[in-house]
């Protein structure tokens, strides 16, 4: 039990409409939050800290489902933070998404027949400002109308001044002590963004291909190798085969022909050809190919590029400028000719890269790029959950945390665009590079020039823990809120984002940017399939809002919030969540026109009815329970037991319970009314990080205080009543028996019986008049006749149903009902008798029987048991 953190004043429930309408509601009541700074963050306050910062998106995104289930966990945390005495702080904030942003500003100008080039590297840099200051940034307005308790006046951007001198400052450090370097390697090629993209930002898929085995050499000097990329073949610089393989032994060290050139290439020994994976010889091209790039560099290989940056062949000869696939089927087409194809394969099916921003399928090439030597960066990233600086949740996402950073290569940082953190390195005239940190002086002179990549969006992501508090610079901030409590994010973001984060913050800040990390799953159909365009399948969580409210598209994600396990999600679980919300909305209404009250102490507990203390043992019970689910982030099941203790606990038990003493008036109607005030109170502050517009409009009627997000977060009493519980327990026993009785027989719930009640030597003696009331039981007046009798938790219910139900016709349905569930039992039981069919059957038919047969035998059970319970004739 709690007291209010601010004076009550008298409940004037004359201000609560009948039905309750998010979109009256929701607007206005977001403004006066942000108006009133509730969400800000004072840096100089003594209160203990707790920081969280937004997974920043795109500044070209709307608000999709998977932003809304994300966004609704972090702000439950912080709002029951905030209640909880912490100086909270959600930090806001958008990536500037180099690739997606620049391929948005593009098209735009093609609409006017343009492109980038036409504008110029600093023309076109500025009409993306310019783009992001008109369209971009959508998204928050679309966050406010989630009621997302954002700390607004602190929102950052990743190209903002003080994060791009962050930066800097980072590579100029990096590359100082040699973990930033230059090297030319195979990497992932975007012929469509013209940019190179990170191992993690390849989507890969079966893709219908080709498997051609074609012969290389002339004569004795002859060898098969097998390709999907035929065009590739004209970069070829040797053929490796296995140094114990005996089918080549006498070709090791010779020279064959290439067709369809002029030129020889060796055939080398390499221990990483399987010599029992096809022919056992493979064709090797450093320049397209990574594992070819290896062996090259193991056997000084040449390395000729084949495609440009288009995907287009630029060698000389009969395929220059056609494009790869038309390279690919022209050359296939040659090699037939010249009766060098061995065997083809169509379709064959192959994992194929392909850009997770435009889809076009990748090509592995040889470039000049900036790098990052990880070893040391991950080794320390893996350190910090493994010694407990940092803690994962759930914990079997931690294996799969060790599996990355303890493998990760070296990370490509820079990108072949024009939008983003340009690399601050200039280059002199004899090939000399300098780094240039804040407030140093780039080189000048003829010949200097920076660097034309930008880098990784990721990058400047990674330092997003502690460049959001002002780092380089130690700002009092970053001394108050650094490091964050706890990271919430989808387990997709592994790889993307959180190893970054974890590498720049032990490196930059020497202490983890994050004590926690919570890992959510991801939001699917309500048939557990990916929401995707192509299947038609994606909601846009606005829609749900303006039919719904917030509330419910909120208490709906987070009720399917299980650690790490993706989320199913369906319409239909809206508008149960709406369902739930006019259910608070209707029941607290009730109550305060019942004269629900906060106003004055509890009452002593020698002053309360056995359904008071029940109520308040199982309040106290629920807020324990929500706590420990909270500190676990078990935001399903702390949305459930809220959801059953609500609906269930408190209106359909004790507000039921409670109408006969309210009706009756009275002393204990108004110590029932402070009970139930106090029941509301905790349970509206305990729903309200899930569900804070209903709640926060509930609660100021019921109490009159300023508001929910600055109230106190309810505390365990530590109040327990098992007796109570144990009394209750029984009424409900006895009412959830007779009504199910009174479904079997075919009675409406409103219609009334009369009924004669056994209860004395019972704790149900006092609560007769309630469960009469439950039940729609009349009293039992003259010429009853008791035509059924049931014994329940001790007492016996006596009911004269005469006259109530035509009992003939109800014996013949039951008994037709109960012929049927015996004839299933035979014809279950002769199957599964049947040995010759259990051998044969597969096991989930055979289980699917004995199910029939269980349920079968369970309506014979039933049917017989409403039988002997009519009325006899």
């Amino acid at each position: 039990m709690t007291e209010n953190s601010q004076t009550p004043q008298p409940a004037p429930t004359s201000d609560l409409p009948t039905t309750y309408a998010p979109a009256d509601v929701e607007g206005p009541l977001y403004e006066r939050w942000v108006e009133r700074g509730y969400f800000e963050a004072d840096a100089k306050s003594d209160k203990p800290a707790y920081t969280i910062v937004i997974p920043p998106p795109n500044v070209t995104g709307s608000l999709h489902l998977g932003h809304a289930f994300e966004h609704s966990l972090i702000d439950a945390l912080t709002r029951r933070k905030r209640m909880q005495g912490f100086e909270t702080l959600w930090q806001p904030g958008m990536d500037h998404a180099g690739i997606a942003t620049q391929n948005v500003v593009e098209r735009e100008l093609a609409k006017e027949g343009k492109s980038r080039h036409d504008l110029g590297r600093e023309a076109f840099v500025e009409r993306v400002w310019q783009w992001k200051a008109e369209s971009g940034g959508q998204i928050a307005g679309q966050m406010r109308r989630l009621g997302e308790g954002l700390a607004w006046s602190r929102d950052r951007f990743t190209m903002d001044e003080g994060l791009s001198k962050a930066v800097q400052t980072v590579f100029k450090k990096m590359y100082d002590d040699g973990l930033i370097y230059r090297a030319e390697r195979i990497i992932n090629w975007c012929p469509r963004c013209l940019t190179a993209i990170s191992d993690i930002e390849v989507d890969y898929q079966d893709d219908d291909g080709e498997l051609v085995s074609m012969k290389y050499g002339e004569g004795d000097h002859t060898i098969v190798v097998a390709t999907t990329r035929a065009e590739t073949m004209l970069g070829d610089t040797a053929v490796a085969v296995h140094p114990d393989d005996e089918r080549y032994a006498h070709l090791i060290g010779t020279r064959i022909k290439l067709p369809l050139t002029d030129r020889t290439i060796p055939v080398v020994a390499d221990t990483h050809v399987d010599p029992e994976f096809g022919t056992g010889a493979v064709k090797v091209t450093p320049a397209h190919d990574p594992n070819d790039f290896a062996i090259g560099q193991r056997h000084d290989l040449d390395t000729i590029q084949v495609l440009d940056e288009r995907g287009v062949i630029v060698t000389a000869g009969p395929f220059q400028g056609l494009d790869r696939f038309e390279a690919r089927s022209a050359i296939v087409a040659a090699l037939r000719a010249e009766g060098r194809i061995v065997a083809e394969k169509r379709p064959y099916v192959h994992s194929v890269g392909h850009c997770s921003r435009c889809k076009t399928t990748l090509e592995p090439r040889l470039s000049m790029q900036w790098w990052v030597k990880v070893e040391t960066l991950a080794k320390a990233a893996g350190d910090a959950v493994r010694d407990g600086r940092v803690d994962i949740h759930p914990a079997d996402m931690t294996q799969r945390y060790f599996d990355w950073v303890d493998n990760l290569n070296d990370w490509c940082i820079s990108r072949q665009l024009w939008w983003g953190h340009r690399i601050p390195v200039w280059h002199g005239p004899s090939g000399e590079m300098v780094c240039v940190g804040p407030g140093e002086e780039a080189p000048t002179g003829e010949g200097w020039h920076q660097d034309t990549d930008v880098l990784d969006t990721w990058f400047s992501s990674g330092l997003w823990p502690f460049s959001t508090l002002g780092w380089p610079e130690k700002t009092e901030s970053l001394e108050k809120f650094y490091p964050n409590s706890v990271l919430v994010t989808g387990y997709d973001l592994m790889f993307f984002w959180v190893a970054r984060m974890m590498m720049f913050g032990l490196y930059a800040m020497d202490d983890v940017p994050f004590r926690t990390i919570a890992f959510h799953g991801m939001v699917r159909d309500e048939n557990g399939k990916k929401m995707s365009k192509s299947f038609g399948n994606v909601v846009n969580p606005l829609d749900w809002m303006d039919k719904y409210g917030a509330d419910a598209v909120r208490f709906t994600l987070a009720r399917g919030a299980n650690p790490g396990v993706d989320v199913p999600v369906g319409e239909d679980w809206v508008q149960a969540s709406r369902n739930f919300a006019n259910k608070i909305w209707n029941a607290t209404r009730f109550a305060l026109m019942n004269g629900a009250t906060v106003e004055g102490e509890l009452p002593p507990v020698e002053q309360l009815s056995a359904v008071d203390r029940w109520i308040l043992s199982r309040l106290n019970k629920t807020v324990a329970d929500v706590d420990a689910f909270y500190d676990d982030y078990q935001f399903a099941k702390l949305s459930d037991s809220l959801y059953h203790f609500a609906w269930d606990e408190v209106f359909d038990w004790y507000v039921e319970l409670s109408k006969t003493t309210f009706f009756a008036g009275g002393e204990q109607a108004k110590v029932s009314a402070r009970v139930l005030g106090e029941v509301l109170d905790v349970m509206l502050r305990l729903l309200h990080p899930v569900v804070p517009f209903v709640t926060e409009t509930l609660w100021t009627n019921l109490t009159g205080g300023e508001s929910l997000v600055i109230a106190d977060w309810p505390a365990d009493s530590g109040f327990r009543d098992a007796a109570a519980e144990q009394e209750i327990e029984l009424i409900q026993q006895v009412v959830t028996e007779v009504r199910r009785f009174r479904s079997d027989q075919g009675l409406q719930p409103g219609q009334k019986v009369p009924a004669e009640l056994t209860l004395d030597g019972t704790a149900l003696a006092p609560h007769e008049a309630a469960i009469r009331q439950l039940l729609r039981l009349q009293p039992a007046g003259d010429g009853f006749h008791a035509t059924a009798s049931l014994p329940v938790a001790g007492a016996t219910v006596a009911l004269d149903l005469s006259g109530t139900i035509d009992v003939a016709a109800e014996r013949k349905r039951l008994t037709k009902d109960l012929e049927a569930a015996k004839k299933e039992v035979v014809q279950a039981n002769a199957k599964l008798g049947n040995e010759a069919f259990l051998a044969k059957a597969p096991d989930n038919v055979v289980d699917k029987i004995r199910g029939r047969l269980a349920k079968a035998e369970a309506d014979i059970a039933r049917i017989t048991a409403q039988i002997e319970a009519l009325p006899q004739q």
